[in-house]
């Protein structure tokens, strides 16, 4: 007789298996009864000593009575079965579809580099979209957008894991500065993403693949392509729209996607086994942590701790937040114990700078590399104004910068240094410049030039700012050139001390610049009076000062 505790228990194994009319339930048997077990020395808690051995089992429990089969161990979930069990946006085929799943069963290394890419992100992201009840085939969008790499950066200017640009990412909330980048931060980069596909999916009436086409195009393009349709007595689904090139294969570049994770072996394709199990935790930190110091209590590296907060540009967290670090599961309980025996002022290692005589606090900010609002912040200081003789406390970074791999000087540092074919000239911008006239100057593209320098050609070319190209031809002799530009860059860095009765009017007339400009590249208020011996810096064109 069973035990009458037991008795529930084995009620509701008897009616899983009965509700069942084919296949197995697979049941954990935590136990049965004492007395089944006390009459056969041969079973521990009801279950034969030889199997209770070897550790927890699963037990397959069969409708059929007598067929119960002991199972192998339990292994951790595969994330892309659990996709396959939740796919659920229907579509028709199309030949679109088509040509973007015969490109992927071709290049099979690129979707194991990929999903292997993914390993990282994609239990959070899966996560996520369960917790919010949004369709699953979401999950891949990242693999289209950015091919799972949160440091991708576009020629439109999107960054991270899901390509935002900066409005629109300021639009759903992500901080965007000198400190940190929140479009390459997994979390704060995948709730702005989620955000805006519910909010595109109610713009779109419901609608999803034209929800999934407007986060690629913007929803304007696509609204205005629906209202086109509706005007011309023409269906408004996603496959009658006419939409950017992009666009229109960026919707059946997923669905392709989703194909082939529902059957690879349609596709004779084998996809690599994404474990379902979390990567990372979110740590709160509570301060400004140097990111070299989070690599040496959590006993990694700091490129792994770049790896999973991509999001930080420089040698530590924004000093004003977010106050938290995404570290590598196994080791974030290691990172929070170590964590909470450093004191918030340790955290980083502290500078003690006597101004000199003319010295501006942007000056000192770029010297240490950090920014005018963190020295203004630590020091209690209301404005710019700081006096020769006084000292400043600076927060500084605990390694010298190239141990912090994965900054943004770092990185473009690697990317400027990586061999190109052709001959490599550094060009300093100048005023007037774009990346169109200096990318004529040397006969490459503007897009090219851009990659070189790890920026996108709608971004803003800052006055000095030196960029590396690679030509193959030479500059000096190029019929497009001016007498004046082959003489090759004629931008000089010039200092100028300010004298008595020196105004920032007569100081741009003078050395024939902007006032906006030496403003900018003093980080200065151009209202505010210049004082006698404060130092300037300025680019001039040597050639404009002839005359």
């Amino acid at each position: 007789m069973p035990d009458k505790k037991l008795t529930p228990i084995l009620r509701l194994l008897q009616r899983i298996a009965t509700s069942r009319a084919t296949g197995v339930t697979f049941c954990t048997l935590f136990c049965l009864s004492a007395a089944s077990a006390s009459a056969n020395p041969g079973f521990i808690n009801g279950v034969p000593a030889s199997i209770a051995a070897q550790g927890p089992t699963l037990n397959l429990v069969s409708p059929v009575e007598g067929a119960s089969l002991r199972s192998s161990p339990a292994a951790a979930d595969d994330v892309l079965a659990k996709l396959r069990r939740g796919f659920t946006l229907s579509y028709v085929d199309n030949p679109r579809t088509a040509a973007e799943r015969k490109w992927f069963a071709k290049h099979p290394d690129y979707l194991d580099r990929v999903f292997t890419r993914a390993q990282r992100y994609l239990p959070y992201i899966v996560a996520e979209l369960e917790r919010r009840n949004l369709p699953l085939e979401l999950a891949l969008l990242p693999i289209v957008e950015s091919a799972y790499d949160p440091f991708a950066y576009s020629h439109g200017r999107a960054a991270g894991l899901w390509q935002m640009i900066p409005g629109t990412a300021k639009r759903f909330g992500i901080k965007q500065n000198w400190w940190y980048d929140g479009r390459r931060d997994v979390v704060d980069s995948t709730r702005a993403a989620l955000d805006y596909l519910e909010y595109l999916y109610e713009f779109n009436d419901g609608n999803w693949l034209n929800a999934i086409a407007s986060y690629n195009s913007g929803e304007g393009n696509v609204r205005r392509a629906v209202r086109r349709n509706t005007r011309a007595g023409k269906p408004t689904d996603f496959w009658h729209l006419r939409l950017p090139k992009e666009t229109s294969m960026y919707v059946p570049k997923l669905l392709a996607l989703v194909e082939i994770v529902s059957d690879p072996a349609q596709f004779s394709l084998a996809l690599p086994v994404v474990v379902d199990v979390a990567q990372f935790r979110i740590t709160d930190i509570g301060s400004q942590l140097d990111l070299a110091l989070a690599a040496e209590l959590a006993g990694v590296d700091v490129d792994t701790v770049y790896q999973y907060n991509p999001g930080y540009n420089r040698w530590s967290t924004d000093p004003s937040g977010p106050h938290r670090l995404v570290m590598p599961i196994d080791v974030a309980d290691e990172f929070q114990v170590a964590l909470e025996q450093v004191p918030a002022a340790d955290r980083v290692r502290w500078k003690r700078h006597k101004v000199k005589s003319g010295e501006a606090i942007s000056q000192i900010a770029d010297k240490y590399s950090t920014t005018v609002s963190t020295i203004r912040s630590a020091n209690n200081l209301k404005g710019n104004t700081i006096r020769a003789g006084h000292h400043l406390m600076i927060p500084v970074a605990t390694k010298p910068l190239s141990a912090y791999s994965k900054s943004a000087d770092a990185r473009l540092a690697a990317t400027q240094n990586r061999q190109r074919s052709g001959n490599k000239v550094e060009h300093v911008v100048r005023s007037g410049e774009s990346f169109w006239t200096i990318s004529r100057r040397y006969g490459v593209t503007h897009r090219q030039l851009a990659a070189w320098n790890g920026m996108a050609p709608g971004d803003t070319l800052s006055v000095g700012r030196k960029l590396v190209v690679w030509t193959n031809q030479n500059v000096a002799d190029s019929p497009r050139m001016s007498p004046t530009a082959a003489l090759g860059n004629t931008t000089r860095k010039v200092r100028y001390t300010v004298k008595s009765g020196d105004s920032l009017y007569w100081i741009a007339r003078k050395f024939r610049v902007g006032i906006d400009q030496i403003a900018r590249w003093n980080k200065i208020d151009k209202s505010k009076i210049l004082r006698p011996g404060q130092r300037l810096t300025m680019y001039v064109d040597v050639t404009a000062q002839s005359s």
